[in-house]
């Protein structure tokens, strides 16, 4: 019964993505990056969720985007 609770939480979990530099002078595929995580205006803030795949996408532009907790 705990093991299924601990799932539930960990498949519930989130992780806010801040986007605090502008993409100005940075390769496309960043701002494509940026853009496809829902990200439009400076130091907006978005819930999304905790997966190993969206900490990915962060990791690739940790200069463009921060995770906040």
């Amino acid at each position: 019964m705990a093991a299924k609770k601990k799932t539930a939480e960990a498949a519930n979990a989130k992780i806010k993505i801040q986007y605090y530099r502008s993409v100005i002078a940075f390769p496309k595929t960043q701002k494509e990056i940026v853009h496809s995580l829902g990200l439009r205006k400076l130091n907006q803030v978005v819930e999304r969720p905790d997966t190993p795949s969206m900490r990915g996408t962060v990791a690739k532009v940790p200069h463009l985007l921060r995770i906040v907790e």
